[in-house]
């Protein structure tokens, strides 16, 4: 498949979209200062639903759809919202936000490996092997070796973060089934699927009439849901549209970059050189899995 080229756009998209994801990281991380996780959740997806919602209805799509497809919008936002969206506000109660970023970025790589097995046409291909140790080995060198002798609750939180980029890799092998309806149009009914779960959650665990968040956990929430979740879906799709999804990938390198960025201007976060080694295995596997470079040395030789 041939790859599509980028312009000035597309790129500044891109790099849009990368700090908009990035930031989510950011966002989360202020508003559990104020606020627990599966409150800032369920505000994250509630919010997002609203505004993508009234954004198909004003574009003049149908929204309403079949039972089935119903039950298919609530698995969907089970593994690509409610799970991950999660595992990763928990993860941030122990760990910093560039290093869920950081963790966050195998999500290819479990997806690769997830399509070896759930999939008939997505086998493991030699170059997508290599990518796939060389990405594990950058966990392990994220969660260190004394994870084996003297396990915690930030060893625990890495783990969450890495079960989140599990379901978001799920995620992508069951959204398939999607490919016929609008991107907008299944992001909203997703969200709505996601909202409607996540409200027991948050009345009977978070009580949330019982909290009273500050400014700053309250932006957060705005921030988090509608730039890092509504705009961010919108820009998605549209990237699809123009770069095509193998360009798409690209964002993916960028993301822990933009957490990392804001983490240490904004959170004053310290970088570990495990961090930074990590982080660059996990990339050489991205690489590695994507393909791209490889092709072009194919025909350039």
């Amino acid at each position: 498949m041939l790859q599509k080229q980028m312009g000035v756009r597309e790129w500044g998209l891109l790099i849009t979209l990368s700090v908009l994801w990035g930031g989510s990281f950011l966002f989360i991380k202020l508003a559990l200062t104020e606020l627990p996780p599966f409150t800032i959740v369920f505000s994250r997806v509630s919010l997002a639903a609203i505004v993508l919602t009234f954004w198909v209805w004003i574009s003049g799509q149908p929204l309403l759809r079949s039972l089935q497809q119903w039950q298919e919008f609530l698995v969907m936002g089970a593994l690509n919202n409610l799970i991950p969206f999660s595992l990763i506000a928990w993860g941030q109660t122990q760990i910093n936000s560039s290093l869920a970023a950081i963790l966050n970025a195998t999500t290819p790589i479990f997806a690769v490996i997830l399509a070896h097995w759930l999939t008939q046409d997505e086998r493991l291909t030699p170059d997508r092997f290599a990518g796939t140790v060389l990405g594990l080995g950058g966990v392990v060198v994220l969660m260190s070796p004394q994870a084996l002798s003297q396990f915690n609750l930030t060893n625990l939180a890495q783990l969450a973060i890495l079960g989140a980029a599990c379901s978001y890799g799920l995620a992508g092998i069951y959204g398939k089934r999607f490919r016929s309806l609008s991107p907008p149009v299944a992001a909203a009914g997703m969200l709505i699927g996601t909202s409607v779960m996540m409200l027991p959650l948050v009345l009977i665990i978070d009580r949330p009439w019982t909290l009273a968040p500050d400014s700053i956990a309250v932006f957060s929430i705005l921030g988090l849901s509608l730039l890092s979740t509504a705009l961010a879906y919108l820009i998605y799709f549209q990237l699809l549209a123009t770069a095509g999804s193998t360009n798409l990938l690209l964002v993916t390198f960028l993301i822990p970059i933009s957490a990392l960025v804001l983490g240490v201007l904004v959170l004053k976060e310290q970088v570990q050189w495990t961090e930074v080694i990590g982080m660059g295995l996990i990339f050489l596997g991205l690489i590695a899995i994507d393909g791209r470079f490889q092709l072009r040395r194919q025909r350039s030789a």
